[in-house]
């Protein structure tokens, strides 16, 4: 009985020292990231405001590609117009987003899981 709750033991402090390594390496990903932003860029075709113009009667004759990034702010939609040659700055802020919203979901479930094995260490460790 002892060996196997020295081995128990043995193996719950192995996992805590993986949760603790596997955290800091998710802690190193986030300060490497750049600037981030929430939100969309848009590639869209507009109408003038001249009702002979061709883009109002053919959709494939419309003005652009206009180029918009659109975010939220106060549950209320912002629209960015972009000029060219920044769209691509808007894309890479977007994604760096994504990648931080991934990392701290995945920090999330990390953390529960090693809190549950550093309340078991606790249990065990009484007894």
């Amino acid at each position: 009985m002892k060996a196997t709750s020295k081995t128990s033991k043995t193996k719950l402090a192995a996992l805590i020292r993986s949760d603790a390594q596997r955290f800091e390496s998710l802690k190193r990903e986030i300060v490497q990231l750049d600037y981030f932003c929430k939100g969309t860029v848009l590639k869209r075709m507009m109408k003038c405001g001249y009702k002979q113009c061709a883009c109002h009667r053919h959709p494939a004759k419309r003005h652009g590609p206009y180029f918009e990034c659109t975010y939220k702010v106060q549950n209320k939609t912002v629209n960015l117009r972009l000029r060219s040659g920044v769209t691509p700055l808007y894309r890479a802020a977007i994604q760096q987003s994504r990648k931080l919203k991934s990392l701290l979901g995945r920090m999330e479930r990390l953390s529960r899981q090693a809190l549950a094995h550093l309340a078991q260490e606790r249990l065990t460790g009484r007894h």
